[in-house]
């Protein structure tokens, strides 16, 4: 008899699985990964062999899952859905190993069936396992009348109505002229694509929706859906892999070629599905499927193997909740629980602050993972994850580790929600939220070190400071080997500098420099501690007799500078320039090359723009909240602002700087500056009311709220405003803005001057290419003469010029009757009024 230990780990293990049951098939809601549950399942069966008396038919181990419960009428499997035994590869066994240690089940299972049928090397119908959920198709007289999933393996639940929103499953059999069968049950999987269970995901994200946990988990809770229109939304396939009851109809004496004719039915099957002789056979298609695993357009956590002559079938028979003829070859788990650590932030390239999950190492899919990404902050709330937790880690194919759900009930005491710290653990600027957006960013574009790849790509580019001979390669190189952290470094660059960057660029790393110096055979000569210590170094490089010591070249003995006299050029070049384009070349985030523009033209210089506060910058046209912030937090930033100084120190000057525009004054009234103040009840018409009776702020401070309701602000605006100024810092902040307003309406002339061009107020899209200067280059010169340049035709557009191969906006400007000109009109146009090339 077994102990009373024994007894009890038994009654535990039931416990724990039917919990897990309930869960996997009622709920959809899976507590633990699959590998804890295949390890529970095999604990509580080798206790029952050792002690028989413990086994009972209620047992888990001898059913499948559990009755539905809830939501769907219930459906009697007229062919029990049994489920199959499951083989793993033997643990500890080195990979070097013989195949029949390390694949001891499946030599088994082989061998039971050679002994039992007397025969050598059966032949397998052998086919990918789908993380799915199993469903039964009924067919009678070749139409779709039923469908029901699995459930207990003897009774399922009735779900017709969902089925048939699933396009893969045919609601009408493919006959022919034959008649069709009058019962076929059609058996097999729901699952849903990587990539649609991928952009679903996505979609959930921008959405602030829950996301599903796994492709599996998504297809058996799009099927459960009461109502068939969430399930029709939901992006589901199917794949046959069998039959259960079948009247009408001699099926054939193989299961493969059953399955050939349920394709000849309409029915899909996996591509993958084949068949294998012997031993060697089933191993050799279970390594076939393993390496194309990370590459199937679906999650498997196995092959399948069946006998394939349904004679042989019959003769092995079934054990009680399995075929002795059928078997699951499972892969190493890709889902795996672990203990979180701590979650960080990293710092993208761009700026973008991702939480990220730190683990005790685990193995999952056959990698060992301590990192996992938890996407946003949004994505923490939703999955309530925080540090200590017992967490559900998930990695399918080249994805990155991902958490997808916690263990609630393993949490530890006094375990507290996670919160997204204020600023970036890498360069110390503030982090900063957009409004209405799951992302957080790092306010230090230029300083951060994380950033520093991009800000210096972005800075050199084209639209931007356009420095010739500086491509995305180059940029990064520079970074990369240590030589530009900034921008600002750029216009310290020698020639020599750059040679030793194109030699440690075409070696690919620093390390990898030493062994191109060694194979080149003199060719190329540099030291290793030249190499190893790029960051470090720059002054040794740029001395000429270290240059001639350890960097030598063919035997002409010329070096190749000439590129890189060029580029130090080009950069040069660079430091005269427009304002707009150093705005944009900053990299701030939503200022385009339109905004730029705008605060060129409105602000006039760059100590305006750089200095101006957000609620300020509001005040100009096309600028709202979110790019105002943006503009003014980049400002504020003390890295940014270095960067920005040591930019002007090198030497950049505009060739457009000059005051604010005087249409300013009209702006930034005082009306727009109690607008900004964040005081509930004190509305723009309250603003305009009490700007007109006091004239200004020092006036309106003065008085009180009685005198301010007396001016038409309301009795609770005026309450408000009273209880905004009672606290210091709000009051310091306003009478921050009024200084900076009144610095501006100072610098801006009373009265603009009447400057006018001949395409004044008139819309023009450009579209196609031109042969004798870029698009850009064209629309500067046209809004030099006033017009507006717009990137899409409407009917608000006056002008349309098409260059070669220009589209469909030339076509809308035809439809539309808008005038069109060709390239030699715009020349003609240019010259006659000054601007040609």
């Amino acid at each position: 008899m077994p102990d009373s230990a024994t007894t009890a780990r038994a009654r535990e293990l039931r416990a724990r699985i039917e919990d897990a049951n309930y869960r996997y098939y009622v709920l959809d809601d899976p507590s633990i990964p699959d590998a804890e549950y295949d390890a529970l399942m095999r604990e509580l069966e080798a206790l029952e062999l050792a002690h028989p008396e413990l086994a009972s038919d209620d047992s888990p181990t001898r059913t499948v899952g559990i009755r539905p419960d809830g939501g769907f009428p219930e459906v009697r499997h007229a062919i029990p859905m049994l489920s199959l035994a499951n083989a793993f590869e033997t643990p500890g066994v080195p990979d070097d190993a013989d195949d029949r240690v390390r694949h001891a089940e499946v030599a088994d299972f082989v061998r039971r069936i050679e002994q039992r049928l007397g025969i050598h090397d059966p032949v397998f119908s052998v086919e990918p396992k789908l993380d799915g959920l199993a469903i039964s198709l009924r067919y009678e007289d070749g139409v779709f009348v039923q469908g029901a999933t699995r459930g207990d393996g003897a009774t399922g639940e009735s779900v017709t109505a969902n089925l048939r929103q699933v396009r893969a499953v045919p609601l009408k059999l493919r006959t022919g002229d034959a008649p069709p069968p009058a019962v076929l049950e059609v058996r097999g999987e729901i699952y849903m694509p990587r990539k649609a269970f991928e952009e679903w995901n996505a979609r959930a994200l921008e959405r602030n929706e829950k996301l599903l946990a796994n492709p599996r988990n998504g297809a058996a809770g799009s099927l459960r859906q009461l109502d068939p229109a969430v399930t029709r939304r939901r992006p589901l396939a199917f794949f046959a892999y069998g039959v259960g009851e079948v009247r009408g109809l001699e099926l054939p004496e193989t299961h493969s070629r059953t399955l050939a004719l349920l394709r000849g039915f309409g029915f899909p099957i996996a591509p993958e599905v084949d068949t294998a002789t012997g031993f060697d056979g089933l191993i050799a298609y279970y390594r076939r499927i393993g390496a194309a695993r990370d590459s199937l357009p679906y999650d498997i956590d196995g092959v399948v193997y069946k006998l394939d002559d349904y004679a042989q079938q019959r003769e092995m028979g079934f054990v009680s909740r399995a075929p002795r003829w059928a078997l699951a070859h499972k892969y190493p788990a890709q889902e795996q629980s672990t203990v979180l650590r701590a979650i960080e932030i990293q710092i993208g390239r761009t700026g973008a602050a991702t939480p990220v999950a730190r683990l005790e190492p685990v193995q999952v899919a056959g990698v060992t993972v301590t990192n996992a990404t938890l996407h946003n902050a949004d994505q923490v709330a939703r999955l309530d994850v925080r540090e200590g937790d017992t967490v559900i880690v998930r990695r399918a194919g080249d994805v990155i580790p991902e958490i997808v759900r916690v263990i609630a009930e393993r949490r530890p005491a006094g375990a507290v929600p996670w919160t997204m710290p204020t600023h970036c653990p890498v360069c110390g600027s503030e982090l900063v939220r957009e409004e209405g957006a799951a992302a957080w960013r790092c306010s230090g574009g230029l300083s951060c070190p994380a950033q520093r790849k991009e800000a210096v790509r972005h800075f050199a580019s084209r639209r931007a400071m356009d420095i010739e001979g500086l491509g995305d390669r180059q940029a990064e190189a520079l970074v990369e080997f240590g030589f530009v952290r900034s921008p600002a470094d750029l216009y310290a660059l020698t020639v020599e500098d750059l040679v030793r960057m194109k030699a440690a660029l075409d070696a690919g790393t620093a390390a990898d420099l030493v062994q191109a110096v060694a194979d080149s055979k003199g060719a190329l000569a540099l030291d290793a501690e030249g190499t190893e210590r790029l960051a470090d170094e720059r002054t040794r490089w740029r001395d000429a007799g270290f240059l001639r010591a350890h960097l030598s070249v063919d035997t002409s003995g010329k070096l190749a500078t000439r590129w890189a006299e060029n580029l130090v050029a080009g950069i040069e070049a660079s430091k005269r320039t427009t304002l707009p384009r150093f705005l944009f070349a900053l990299g701030i985030p939503h200022l385009g090359e339109t905004t730029a523009k705008a605060l060129a033209q409105w602000l006039g210089s760059l100590q305006f723009v750089r200095s101006t506060p957000a609620e300020l910058l509001q005040a100009l046209p096309d600028i709202g909240g979110e790019v105002a912030r943006s503009i003014a937090t980049f400002f504020e930033q003390p890295g940014n602002a270095r960067v920005v100084d040591a930019l002007l120190a090198a030497g950049i000057r505009f060739t457009d700087e000059g005051p604010p525009s005087a249409a300013l004054r009209e702006r930034l009234d005082l009306a727009h500056l109690l607008r900004m103040l964040p005081v509930e009840k004190l509305g723009d018409r309250s603003a305009e009311r009490l700007a007109g009776t006091y004239g200004s702020l020092d006036a309106l401070l003065r008085a009180n709220p009685s005198g301010w309701t007396g001016a038409g602000a309301s009795a609770a605006g005026a309450e408000n405003l009273a209880a905004y100024l009672a606290d210091p810092e709000a009051r310091a902040h306003l009478e921050a803005l009024e200084a900076a307003r009144q610095r501006l309406l100072a610098a801006a002339p009373e009265q603009a001057e009447a400057v006018t061009g001949p395409l004044e107020g008139r819309t023009v899209v450009l579209t196609g290419s031109l042969s004798s200067m870029t698009r850009d280059e064209a629309g500067e010169k046209l809004q030099a003469l006033g017009a507006k340049v717009a990137g899409s035709v409407s009917k608000k557009t006056h002008l349309v010029v098409a260059g070669e191969a220009a589209g469909s906006k030339l076509a809308k400007a035809t439809e539309l009757g808008i005038e069109v000109w060709d390239e030699e009109q715009l020349l003609a146009f240019l010259a006659a009024n000054g601007a040609g090339a």
